[in-house]
Parts: C-alpha cells; structure tokens; sequence
C-alpha cells in the first residue's frame, strides 16, 4: 500500500508564499504521477497540478500557472508545491494523490487511487 502525508499549508497573507510537502511511503513502485489538488468550502475539489514521478513531467490548471510549481525529489520520496504570489481565492484544503496514470498526466480525480489527509491553505486579504 501507498501512504501519503501532506505538511506545510498554514494562514498567509495574500501576495505570500508556501510550500507543501508530500511525503510518500509503501510500494513506491505502485505509482506514476503524484498529484495535488484542492477543495475549498462548498465547492468540488479541483485539480492543481501534477508530475510524473519517473520522468519529472509537470502539468498544470491555468489558474496557478506561473504562480505555483510542483516539483519532487526521489531520493526522499517527496513531492512539493510551491506556492508564490499567493491570492484569497487560493484558500482550500490542498491534498496530494497518487495515480499509475503518467501518459497523459492525470487531472481527474477518479485516475487517482490514493489520497493523503490534507493540509489546510488559508490567504488572507
């Protein structure tokens, strides 16, 4: 089995920066892309970014492009999101994923099969 554990979200204020870490642990074999999304209160948990775990692959939603950057590191088994230039509207519950997907790059929930607990995100104006 595959864990995830999701640290560093926290309050910032807007114009900000954060970085979410991703620690993965179990069957490392198990997975191809790591993904992060994001639920925020009363709307539907939305696709931010993802990579390919063996290749360094890297997609992202138009609305962080620029701004956010998801990167991983093999050797510690972790993937992170970088977050700069940080809005109001990016306050949500950002949570990672692990899909066997890498070709095309998974943005769709139902391609992941694994999820971490989440990690709060809060921007303030």
């Amino acid at each position: 089995q595959v864990q995830l554990v999701e640290s560093g979200g926290g309050l910032v204020q807007a114009g900000g920066s954060l970085r979410l870490s991703c620690a993965a642990s179990g069957r490392t074999f198990s997975w191809y892309s790591i993904g992060w999304f994001r639920q925020a209160p009363g709307k539907e948990r939305e696709f931010v970014a993802v990579i390919s775990w063996h290749v360094g692959m890297t997609a992202y939603e138009d609305f962080v492009k620029g701004r956010f950057t998801i990167s991983r590191d093999k050797s510690e088994n972790t993937v992170a999101l970088t977050m700069n230039s940080l809005k109001p509207e990016d306050t949500a519950v950002y949570y990672c994923a692990a899909s066997r997907l890498s070709r095309p790059l998974p943005r769709t929930r139902s391609s992941y099969h694994t999820w971490g607990q989440g990690t709060q995100v809060t921007v303030t104006s």
